[in-house]
């Protein structure tokens, strides 16, 4: 499904990504671990069209996309979460449902004068379509607050309801243990498998928690000073030596 060649990024002098390469296969759940610095949020921004590499290529579906910006990712169907919430934050939680699907009738002007049945269909359309991805996300007792008054778990469950409003094909999940208490982060592990076994999601995911990596990645990668360390099962990754030693030490030993 994606294809990374030698993908390098230059700040400045300072290089971020050097010469990353690997795939990530249709259906799989693609763990991305590393210490901080490794250039993993950078490869993020890089794949969802954020910025531009200084070189390599990026493909997707087949297609070269390394000069793709992010809407126009958005509408081939990859699309990304965010470590810190994006939520509109005075908008209600459906509402910020209600707005991810592209190209609706109501968002053109003289559509609201001339095709108001069809902009009202189109809008209570979305509307149950938003209301059924709360419904499976069980947020459905805050659809009406706003989406800056819910926890930290509960945000990340809406930026994973955001990415369902879509005709998502790859998901860039960017840290979604990150804030959230344990309950909501088991709850949270239990929609995205469900999304990728019973409605074929695939997902990378960036994550410190390797808990969460255990049970949900396959393969798992290992990025560090901007290129790929490791990549095997689980398994593999936590018994490499460099790996533990070097770069996720005491968290990953903590899983044995």
């Amino acid at each position: 499904m994606l294809e990374l060649d030698e993908l390098v990024m230059d700040f400045s002098g300072f290089r971020a990504v050097n010469g990353c390469s690997f795939g990530v296969e249709e259906g799989s759940i693609t763990g991305l671990i590393g210490p901080n610095g490794a250039g993993k949020t950078t490869l993020f921004n890089l794949i969802a069209g954020a910025l531009q590499p200084t070189s390599g290529t990026i493909r997707f579906l087949g297609q070269d996309v390394t000069a793709l910006a992010s809407h126009q990712l958005f509408h081939k169907g990859l699309v990304r979460t965010f470590q810190i919430p994006h939520e509109f934050h005075k908008l209600t939680a459906l509402e910020n449902l209600m707005m991810v699907p592209p190209s609706q009738p109501g968002e053109r002007l003289f559509s609201n004068w001339l095709a108001w049945r069809r902009v009202t269909s189109v809008e209570r359309d979305i509307e149950t379509r938003a209301y059924e991805t709360l419904e499976f996300l069980e947020l459905t007792h805050v659809a009406h607050e706003r989406a800056g008054n819910l926890s930290g778990g509960q945000k990340k469950l809406l930026e994973l309801g955001r990415t369902m409003m879509t005709d998502a094909r790859l998901v860039l999940l960017d840290e979604p243990a990150a804030g959230v208490n344990r309950t909501l982060l088991r709850k949270l592990e239990t929609k995205i498998a469900i999304l990728n076994k019973e409605r074929g999601y695939t997902f990378i995911l960036i994550e410190h928690d390797m808990e969460m990596i255990e049970k949900l990645c396959a393969p798992v990668i290992c990025m560090a000073e901007g290129r790929v360390l490791v990549e095997g099962d689980f398994q593999t990754v936590r018994s490499n030596p460099q790996v533990l030693e070097a770069y996720l030490g005491e968290t990953m030993g903590a899983t044995a």
